[in-house]
């Protein structure tokens, strides 16, 4: 007698759109945990050591304006099938493309600095010299990304995103006044001091940097993620904005808990795992030191390969991951450019690593309005976008924040002028 099996029933539509998501996680979370690199880390660990809790506010509409401008990348990306870098050409002609991509080959050069400057002073405080750690972190990162499929580095990828967990747990180790925390979220205490103003641009300029924008859309576009799947990817996006602003807040909560109360000034994140130790304890001082280190290596391969791909774009080269270097010569040569000249930075005497660090937050956030109104444009031409054109709320949100962070901008340069 045949046996008459029924179907599984636990393959309900919930459970497959869940597997689908998880089929299409990776540009998002792995392009917002990025930008949670050695810089923004270092801004953090500043913005908590100098201010307290009185910046801890400003995530909730940076959340807000990551989650929008990143779905914007995202919804181009998987309607028009093309890059940031290459739609910016095609409407704004290779004169401001140039002049764009030369800003942000610039921008980026220093913070791939920074990544490398993390890298060495991580592993310095375990007695690992620089001129060992720079140079061979540099070659594994090479190997990574030319050597390996784009599947199997997004699988890295994510599994780095875990890590920036233990950022959480130090924050509850450092035992902060939830109450004032609380506080300092409900009630804004803002300063239009030129210190506060600049600080006020450099996280902005961190959590949102101009890069991210060009990465996501060229990481979907290699993904291959169709229209079909738009609705399902935009939780990748709003997943990664929400866990890297986490991230941030609570590095602003353990400085902010620990170091300001006691007025410890400190120059980078390094500074902060440090005197942490005494102040909450060795593992809360471990795990902001490991966490700096993973930040380091994971945006240093983030940061040259970002770099290449948007610059790739703009001018027409083959680019890619998955495409061999005979294949896309120019993506390739630019990535491993990019690559030395950052990890060479770090090892010449006397190079000003920590002002590299911070003033390149601060240049992001000054350079980011430029990006957001060029993807302003763009993503409301209905010629190119049909029927995903922007709606008006989204609108008001990216246009009014992007006009903000201009005259912030443009504050902090007026105060510190007079």
């Amino acid at each position: 007698m045949a046996l008459d099996f029924k179907p599984r029933t636990w393959l309900t539509p919930r459970v497959k759109g869940f597997a689908l998501f998880l089929a299409l996680l990776g540009p998002g979370i792995i392009t917002s945990n990025a930008d949670n690199d050695a810089g923004g880390i270092a801004t953090y660990s500043i913005c908590g050591a100098r201010f307290g809790y009185a910046l801890l506010w400003a995530f909730v509409p940076i959340t807000v304006f990551l989650v929008v401008v990143q779905e914007m990348g995202l919804r181009m990306g998987v309607v028009t099938g093309k890059g940031l870098s290459d739609l910016i050409r095609e409407r704004f002609g290779i004169r401001v493309t140039f002049y764009l991509m030369l800003t942000m080959l610039i921008v980026n050069l220093g913070n791939t600095v920074a990544e490398f400057a993390g890298v060495a002073a991580s592993l310095g405080v375990v007695g690992v010299s620089k001129y060992v750690a720079v140079p061979a972190a540099a070659a594994a990162l090479w190997l990574l990304v030319v050597k390996w499929d784009y599947k199997r580095v997004e699988k890295l990828f994510l599994a780095a995103c875990a890590v920036y967990a233990s950022y959480v747990v130090a924050g509850f180790i450092a035992r902060p006044a939830w109450r004032d925390v609380a506080s300092s979220v409900a009630w804004p205490d803002v300063s239009w001091d030129g210190a506060y103003l600049a600080m006020l641009v450099g996280l902005v300029g961190t959590t949102v940097a101009p890069w991210m924008q060009f990465y996501l859309q060229a990481a979907v576009v290699e993904k291959g993620i169709k229209v079909s799947e738009y609705r399902l990817s935009r939780w990748d996006v709003v997943v990664g904005s929400v866990v890297v602003s986490v991230v941030a807040f609570f590095i602003v909560v353990v400085c902010g808990a620990t170091l300001f109360p006691r007025g410890i000034v400190i120059k980078d994140a390094v500074d902060a795992a440090l005197a942490l130790e005494p102040l909450a304890g060795r593992y809360a001082s471990f795990l902001f030191g490991f966490g700096l280190l993973n930040a380091s290596l994971f945006a240093a391969s983030i940061l040259p390969l970002a770099t290449a791909f948007f610059i790739s774009e703009a001018f027409g080269w083959e680019a890619g991951v998955d495409k061999k270097f005979a294949e896309a010569p120019g993506f390739y040569s630019l990535y491993t450019a990019i690559l030395a000249v950052g990890a060479l930075a770090v090892l010449w005497p006397g190079l000003p690593l920590f002002e590299i660090m911070y003033w390149s937050q601060v240049v992001n956030g000054v350079a980011l309005p430029g990006v957001i109104f060029c993807m302003l444009v763009l993503i409301n031409d209905r010629r190119l976008m049909g029927e995903y054109v922007n709606g008006p709320v989204r609108n008001i949100i990216s246009g009014v924040t992007a006009a903000a962070l201009a005259a912030l901008s443009i504050a902090m340069i007026a105060t510190s002028i007079f």
